[in-house]
């Protein structure tokens, strides 16, 4: 897990870069999905020489397809979010993928919410902690060092509006990727091993 969060803190700051130097969302959602593609399909090919694939029916590829058009909106949502944010902010949201599966498995009735268990107790916590943290990060960026009168109002100077749009986006983002966990959970019980 550690390594995992190395890696996506890298990737973060690598995506915010190539996106402050001009880069499009949508170009680099398209390359990191090829490179995916190309990954898989060398794996799946290594894997599946000596012996036949498992059958694939319509139903499983309708689901594959869905998934992965939802898979690349979120990436497109996320790194839309982060072209507003940064890469901390970005790491910030990431953590709330755990808190909201949760929040989504227990009012799906996929998960059993005991509060007398101590392991329902420490997700409870860590979903709380997880979220305020977030917030925190979200919303609180320092006071502005310049603020804009304009007609007689008060502004929040544009870097911080748009650093919560950023905020916003990237936790609509996160929410989503749990809903696909979610939905990947029930979608994909194989009648096969694979």
């Amino acid at each position: 897990m550690i390594t995992a969060v190395f890696l996506s803190v890298g990737l973060n700051t690598l995506v915010k870069a190539n996106l402050s130097s001009g880069m499009s969302n949508f170009v680099f959602a398209a390359y990191s999905n090829l490179f995916g593609f190309c990954f898989l399909l060398t794996a799946t090919t290594l894997r599946y020489r000596n012996r036949s694939p498992p059958p694939l029916n319509n139903s499983i590829v309708f689901r594959a397809f869905l998934l992965g058009f939802l898979g690349v909106f979120i990436q497109t949502l996320f790194y839309i979010g982060l072209g507003y944010g940064s890469p901390t902010l970005s790491s910030a949201t990431e953590d709330l993928i755990p808190a909201f599966t949760f929040i989504i498995a227990v009012v799906f009735r996929m998960e059993k919410l005991d509060l007398k268990l101590r392991s329902s107790q420490a997700k409870t916590i860590g979903t709380v902690v997880s979220i305020a943290g977030a917030l925190t990060v979200t919303l609180y960026k320092g006071l502005p060092i310049t603020t804009h009168v304009m007609r007689h109002n008060l502004f929040l100077s544009s870097q911080q509006s748009q650093w919560l749009l950023g905020g916003c986006i990237l936790s609509t983002a996160t929410f989503t990727a749990s809903v696909l966990i979610v939905i990947q959970v029930n979608s994909f019980n194989y009648p096969f091993k694979l």
